[in-house]
């Protein structure tokens, strides 16, 4: 994990603020619940000064679209926006589009459905003059259709700095028993025209998969590369939302450690969070994805801030976790610990000079909650909490008994951006794993 050292001199100005653990000091910004009705595998666009956003099929049609002048609504409804596929396609299975402009004016929709031809679903597609359509089938045939690789799903748009337009998807291997891979594919400036070879750009390989990637999305951030993509089930909590990166658009790309968007990591304020899409913004960069409701009939649309810290994601409403031995250390040092998160502790806070120091990271300034895992094994022990150097409040942990790790949520007010976590010695004896900023 990058760390990035900056020094904030502060002087604390107010007695230590006690703080239980049970009661809530401020009110953390999970993400927002946009459409609150089906509406999986959102692709959301800007044209103009309204927003687009496309999903899968559902009872709105082939291509269920709404707009909204703000991103957290409130959203219309309006006609399907395909009503007709291709000449290839069955209805009925109609996945995951994506609508891009291109520089005659003309909107491109990429979209998967079932070819009658060969079982598998494909790639198709369509043009208009609206981006609400109606999109009309280019061509009799799809544009990607691979049978022996199981089919090809999730197609999304990229276009580089340069103008030159690629198409993501995903082979469905997992149709047919096989692991999945994400393919990059440049297409001419008509975004219907395949040009050259496909590129692979990442391949299942975890457990955590379950043999199952898809939903690219890909942007970039200053030199880097960010590949977004969903792994998992998509039936229930499992499914999740990841990323990838690179410094190059056709990789090597570098799986995250941890995915970026889980039931857990969202403290189930979102269930099974995936199909995500990224809108960048002056006004602040936004992640936009669905996550099942109504007791798991339905996934709804959800939106929350996304922010970059030297390069990789972080959303608000969604745990980062940072090893507390990845820290500054004072007068305490880390030990080997077994049954931690990566191993590893910070022991012997045991002085009153004893600190550690974490910096974490905030997508958007304001109300956060820093969940610390800890062990306390001699009765309730305390560190005085600050942040960049102020604010101190007395935070307390209660006995677990050595080795014994629970988490204690803090609430925290933080600026945009990078900031400083320092836990001090106060009283008795705790030992620090991580912490997670939600």
């Amino acid at each position: 994990m990058r760390r990035v050292l900056v020094w904030l001199a502060a002087t604390l100005v107010a007695a230590p603020l006690l703080v239980s653990p049970a009661v809530a000091q401020a009110a953390p910004v999970a993400p927002s619940l946009v459409i609150a009705s089906d509406f999986p595998d959102p692709d959301v666009v800007k044209f103009g000064g309204t927003y687009y956003a496309y999903s899968t099929n559902n009872g709105h049609g082939n291509v269920p679209v709404a707009t909204a002048s703000s991103l957290t609504g409130p959203w219309t409804r309006r006609p399907d926006a395909m009503p007709t596929l291709g000449a290839w396609a069955d209805g009925g299975r109609t996945w995951a589009p994506d609508v891009t402009q291109r520089a005659d004016g003309r909107y491109v929709l990429y979209y998967t459905a079932h070819s009658r031809a060969t079982g598998r679903q494909c790639i198709g597609a369509a043009l208009a003059t609206s981006p609400l359509g109606p999109f009309s089938a280019v061509g009799t045939q799809p544009l990607v259709c691979n049978p022996g690789e199981g089919g090809d799903i999730d197609a999304a748009s990229f276009t580089d700095s340069t103008g030159l337009r690629y198409l993501l998807y995903k082979d469905d291997g997992n149709a047919i028993g096989q692991p999945t891979s994400l393919w990059l594919h440049q297409v001419a400036a008509d975004g219907v025209t395949l040009v050259g070879g496909r590129a692979e750009l990442l391949r299942s390989d975890r457990a955590e998969e379950a043999g199952v990637i898809e939903a690219p999305v890909l942007t970039k951030v200053g030199g880097q590369y960010v590949l977004f993509y969903s792994l998992g089930g998509y039936g229930g909590d499992g499914y999740q939302t990841s990323y990838a990166t690179s410094t190059s658009l056709t990789g090597p790309y570098t799986k995250a450690y941890r995915s970026l968007l889980t039931t857990a990591s969202l403290d189930s304020t979102v269930r099974g969070p995936g199909g995500a899409d990224i809108v960048r913004e002056a006004g602040g960069d936004q992640i936009v994805f669905h996550g099942w409701i109504n007791n798991y009939s339905a996934r709804g649309m959800h939106v929350a801030a996304l922010g970059w810290a030297n390069g990789y994601p972080v959303v608000r409403g969604s745990r980062v976790r940072y090893e507390a031995e990845r820290g500054t250390l004072n007068r305490c040092a880390a030990r080997g610990a077994a049954n931690t998160s990566q191993g590893q502790v910070v022991a012997y806070i045991d002085y009153a000079d004893s600190w550690v120091e974490v910096t974490v990271f905030a997508p958007r300034a304001g109300a956060y909650t820093a969940h610390v895992a800890y062990a306390a094994g001699y009765g309730d022990a305390q560190h005085t909490l600050t942040v960049n150097g102020a604010n101190p409040k007395v935070v307390t942990y209660p006995h677990t008994g050595w080795e014994v790790w629970r988490q204690v949520g803090v609430d925290v007010t933080l600026n945009a951006g990078f900031n400083k976590l320092r836990f001090t010695y106060l009283s008795r004896w705790a030992e620090l794993d991580f912490v997670e900023v939600a």
